[in-house]
């Protein structure tokens, strides 16, 4: 009785579901698959779809704009930039296969400038926003652009005018950035040219253009609304870097690189200039990112036209495979792909009236996704290019039935599939069960433009009308045999096996040098010797690309002041008829103290070439010049130095293979950069650029070294007065007693007093006191008295160069960065930030005990950002990278070493011992140490175990009423509602919860309760627990029942102190988990007990 109601009521809803479409295009398929007459002919074929492209796709193009509608009916049409470059894609496909015929009765140049239109349309929008390119390229020029700039930029190009209005005025959305719409405009530029097609027609075009790389190149640091503009999952407003956007920013880039932009017809100046540094930046964080979306969505949809047509963003074939399985898994469908878990867009319980969902909504759509053909479409797409029949076969067989078709009988491809609100909790349920339904006219129009211009492609390359060489001239893909014999001006893929030969040139700053580095049995030149070859410093390269990319009546600039990269100085240039080469900016002349050490300057070394060798991707070799000064073979500099030299002529320096020869001779296997954009006119004046120069040294001289560092008097090194002493006397004692001190620290205590109290302006007798700071921060530095250098450089707020990119280096491998004292508040660091805001936080937050550590934890954090990006699994288990708690470690990894003696002062060591110390401690715990050793340096480290977030969700699952620790409440709901186990915003949140705990020891004893809590829970899935669980209440009462046992087995007396119990081992008879296991378990019993019907305890 009950299946023949529901019979009944199935039909019923059939029927007026069916009814409601009344009119629809979207009826049954009939006639699409009827057979064709035996021996169609090619001319047959292609006047089929072009048929279906007229009258679905180019029926609906706007005659002024030439851009697409996101909806084929009414009057207040707008549209999208994805939709329209999609249609204009389909349009220039059909135009390719009609290529292939004598007579095509005009059809392909019809179809062509259908695409031109379309795609000058969209540049025509994006040109009137020419004022907010200029404005963002320069915001914060010194390192980053800033994401609100750039958010005011990408939004309003995601909407863009459909109606025939003169002026097309543009639909400004300030809360939908997106970096991949203008990514995949550029791409789909850089194929419709390479095909033969005309789009771009002058200079200020051009500019333009180079324009929007400029803003592309930063896409690796920004986070936006991604595809879907819903920016994270949760949909409340929040945007994250996503794995497709910076992808399709790393495609657009690879193809845009070097491209002429008028085609056959170009000329020097139309050539597009991309950052190599830069595009390999995207590269790096698209890596670390994948196989997730973002940080809220663990997998998306939106991966597919990333890693697979038209991006096909990913150089490793293990990578690709691990992201597409991951997609097909977990959101493929009967009808199509869920565009993500638990989306809510146009299911049957999504309100339309709100903008936002309402914390924990996204629970009500698990499982009722909505399901869209459009991506069987791309599987498909994606099997012709890999030459997979099978894939093909699987998802056109999937597609078919899900065609409906208009009323001339041509196919449409509804957007999606969704369940009825009446079908709702019966799909939750069992999944699966319910049919589905196409989406109505009514809302979505009566065409889904995107997906019948990407069927259309998909059907072209089926059928054997187009190839995919055909839509892909600029050879997105290449198949892994083939990699090896592309040769590009530019190309992603590079040396199967990467065993790179580096070329190196050694320049010594004087012939005096050169002369005594020759008595050693090291070859060097001079830079007057590579004449006329120029030795520019990076900064100077960067001067010249000040004029790439200029236009006045644009109002563009040109290229904003960023440095180039080591990649983009092993490269050699040529600008207005000189041949320049440029040695990296590590050999610059830096204005911060870790240039002083010799060490950190070999260590630097090492680690570019390494760089270059793992990223260096161009037909050609890299050029890395080596810049010798006088002054870095002075004192102990010298040995280090020697050595370094003596690997490199013997070939290998840190595993990397090098060849050192005369400049003149390297240039042949160079790659080569002609900088045409810098075109002066008769009457305009050339830039002046600075080369490097030779020091004006007699040549026989003699090079004044010493053979090791003058002994520093114990006054220098110690201060002779007491800073409680003084901080409350007159400025005139002070003044008096600056002028009688010969004491390099005293002095930097008096001055600090000065700074606080008459600021730095103030006069003393060597000048203001900014200068008389200076001044002791070189002499420190010559002298190498690191404690007195770091102070006095936090004096001067001395920021280091490369911070914001090392914080982002860490920020895009899935961690947080926090900057902040030990035991103050932290200021965490989620999203990338400009120099200047990281400056603010460090002399905010991370001098409030010690003026010098403000400086020690930038040399930290540039540290961290290179060992995570050459050796990520040193930070496994550590989602947030406290610096203020890893310089709390290594002190007490110091005071361990040290034993009973005085431990070193952390302070007093040099910049090279510091990041040794960091490697050493970040390496996994000895097992000769002590427990509460381990303990203390995990804790600071906040490592967690291996599936530890996983852990605590199934504890949160099973604890109604929440956890809490340290005041910290972390409840079930809305987090379970809003969230899913592996996602990452889950275990930020855990880690937010872990964040009060003051002590590291402690902290690594509530990790470890927690990992006993989810194994009880795991083998007695009939407990529960019925009240908040308070953690510090568990070893509380684990400690007291381990103080009962000592003090019954040794004698001991009951302490407040823990020590003992934090060295006490976890494992074994009276561990740690045995204690904690037992307040557990006393917790757990105190609730009541949930029957199961498979008890074999139970009394029927």
């Amino acid at each position: 009785m009950a299946s023949s109601l529901a019979d009944v009521s199935w039909k019923m809803l059939e029927r007026r579901a069916r009814g409601k479409r009344s009119g629809s295009v979207y009826e049954p398929v009939k006639s699409i698959n009827l057979p064709r007459p035996d021996g169609e002919s090619v001319w047959d074929k292609l006047d089929h779809y072009y048929r279906i492209v007229k009258s679905t796709v180019l029926l609906y193009q706007s005659p002024t704009t030439g851009l697409f509608p996101t909806k084929t009916y009414g009057d207040n049409q707008r549209a999208k930039v994805h939709d329209s470059l999609y249609c204009a894609a389909c349009a220039w496909a059909l135009a390719l296969a009609y290529r292939r015929i004598d007579d095509d009765k005009g059809r392909t140049h019809e179809l062509e400038h259908s695409a031109i239109k379309c795609m000058r349309g969209i540049l025509y929008c994006y040109m009137r926003q020419a004022d907010k390119v200029k404005k963002q390229c320069r915001a914060d020029h010194k390192h980053a652009l800033n994401s609100k700039g750039l958010e005011a930029i990408f939004c309003t190009w995601r909407d863009v005018c459909f109606n025939n209005s003169p002026f097309c005025a543009l639909f400004f959305s300030p809360s939908r950035l997106q970096i991949n719409a203008v990514s995949l405009f550029l791409l789909y530029l850089v194929e419709m040219i390479s095909s033969g097609l005309q789009i771009i027609y002058n200079t200020d075009e051009v500019s333009f253009i180079q324009n929007l790389v400029f803003c592309v190149e930063r896409a690796y640091r920004v986070p936006d609304f991604g595809v879907w503009e819903r920016g994270s999952k949760y949909n409340n407003g929040s945007t994250e870097l996503h794995s497709s956007s910076v992808g399709l920013a790393k495609a657009a880039l690879e193809a845009i690189n070097g491209f002429n932009l008028f085609g056959n017809q170009g000329c020097s100046w139309s050539v597009i200039f991309v950052d190599l540094d830069a595009h390999n930046r995207n590269r790096q964080t698209l890596c670390s990112l994948l196989p997730r979306e973002s940080r809220s969505h663990n997998t998306d949809a939106a991966l597919l036209p990333c890693i697979s047509y038209p991006a096909f963003a990913v150089d490793d074939d293990a990578l690709y495979s691990q992201t597409i399985d991951k997609v097909v898994r977990k959101l493929k469908g009967k009808h199509g792909f869920k565009r993500f878990l638990r989306d809510g867009y146009r299911t049957a319980l999504e309100d339309k009236n709100r903008h936002y969902y309402k914390p924990a909504e996204i629970k009500l759509f698990d499982g009722i996704e909505c399901e869209f053909p459009l991506f069987f479409i791309f599987m498909m797409i994606d099997g012709v290019f890999r030459g997979n029949t099978e894939q093909v076969k699987e998802y056109q067989q999937l597609l078919d039935p899900l065609l409906q078709q208009s009323p001339e009988g041509y196919p449409v491809v509804p957007k999606y599939y969704y369940v009825p609100a009446d079908f709702v909790e019966r799909e939750k349920k069992n999944p699966g069960s319910q049919k589905r339904f196409p989406s109505n006219h009514g809302r979505d129009g009566k065409f889904f433009l995107w997906g019948q211009a990407l069927y259309i492609i998909a059907k072209l390359l089926v059928d054997g009308l187009l190839s995919a060489k055909d839509i892909d001239p600029v050879k997105r893909y290449i198949p892994s045999q083939d990699q090896r014999n592309v040769s590009m001006r530019y190309s992603n893929q590079g040396p199967l096996e990467n065993d790179l030969v580096i070329h190196v040139a050694l320049i010594a700053e004087s012939q005096r040098l050169q002369v005594f580095l020759n008595t050693y049995g090291i070859q060097t030149q001079t830079p007057q010797q590579v004449e006329p070859i120029q030795i520019w410093a990076q900064q100077e390269l960067v001067k010249a690309y000040f004029h790439l990319g200029i236009n006045d009546k644009l109002g563009l600039s040109g290229r904003p002041d960023r440095p180039i990269g080591c990649l983009g100085t092993s490269k050699i240039y040529r600008i207005l008829g000189k041949t320049v080469v440029c040695y990296p900016i590590i050999f610059d002349l830096s204005d911060f103290y870790m240039s002083q050490d010799v060490m950190m300057l070999i260590d630097d070394i090492k680690n570019a070439l390494q760089f270059i060798k793992q990223y260096w991707k161009m037909h050609g070799r890299p050029l890395f010049l080596v810049l010798i000064r006088e002054d870095n073979i002075r004192g102990s500099r010298f040995n280090p130095i020697l050595d370094m030299l003596a690997a490199f002529k013997k070939g290998v320096v840190g595993g990397v293979k090098v060849h050192v020869d005369r400049l003149q001779t390297l240039i042949s296997g160079a790659v080569v950069e002609q900088l045409d954009f810098l075109r002066i006119s008769e009457t305009d004046e050339p830039p002046e650029f600075k080369s490097f120069e030779e020091l004006d040294l007699p040549k026989h001289s003699k090079v004044k070294r010493q053979t090791s560092t003058p002994n520093v008097t114990e006054l220098e090194q110690q201060p002779d007065i007491n800073v409680n002493d003084w901080k409350n006397k007159s400025t005139y004692e002070i003044l008096q007693k600056l002028n009688d001190c010969n004491c390099l620290a005293s002095q930097a205590i008096l001055l600090n007093i000065l700074l606080k109290r008459e600021g730095p302006n103030f006069i003393t007798k060597e000048g203001t006191v900014s200068d008389h700071i200076e001044r002791i921060y070189r002499k420190a530095g010559s002298k190498k008295l690191w404690s007195l250098v770091r102070f006095a450089a936090s004096l001067l707020c001395k920021l280091v160069d490369s911070l914001a990119p090392s914080i982002t280096n860490v920020l895009v491998q899935g961690k947080q960065v926090t900057l902040g004292a030990f035991g103050q508040e932290e200021e965490i660091i989620s999203n990338p930030l400009s120099p200047g805001a990281i400056k603010n936080i460090i002399y905010n937050k991370c001098n409030l005990q010690d003026e010098r550590e403000a400086v020690l934890q930038q040399e930290l954090v540039i540290h961290i950002g290179w060992i995570i990006s050459n050796s990520p699994e040193l930070f496994n288990g550590m989602l947030k990278i406290r610096v203020g708690w890893i310089v709390h470690a290594m002190k007490y990894e110091l005071k361990i070493r040290a034993g009973e003696m005085a431990p070193v002062d952390l302070y007093q060591l040099s910049p090279s011992e510091v990041k040794q110390l960091l490697l050493e401690i970040l390496q996994p715990q000895q097992q000769g140490r002590c427990w509460l050793h381990r303990r203390q340096i995990d804790g600071s480290l906040n490592r967690t175990p291996s599936g530890f977030y996983d852990r605590v969700w199934q504890i949160l699952e099973r604890t109604p009423n929440g956890l809490i620790v340290a005041g910290k409440f972390l409840p079930q709901q809305p987090t379970l509602s809003d969230m899913t186990m592996y996602e990452m915003n889950f275990s930020l949140l855990v880690e937010d919860m872990l964040q009060n705990i003051d002590q590291p020891e402690y902290r690594q004893t509530i990790v470890e309760l927690l990992m006993v809590v989810s194994v009880i829970l795991e083998r007695n899935p009939e407990l529960e627990f019925q009240d908040k669980v308070d953690l510090d209440k568990l070893v509380k009462e684990a400690f007291l029942d381990f103080q009962k046992d000592q003090s019954r087995l040794k004698g001991t007396e009951k302490q407040d102190d823990m020590t003992s119990f934090y060295n006490t081992p976890p494992i074994g008879k009276r561990g740690t988990c045995s204690y904690l296991t037992k307040a557990v378990m006393n917790l757990l019993l105190e609730g009541e007990v949930k029957p199961s019907a498979d008890d074999p305890c139970s009394i029927s």
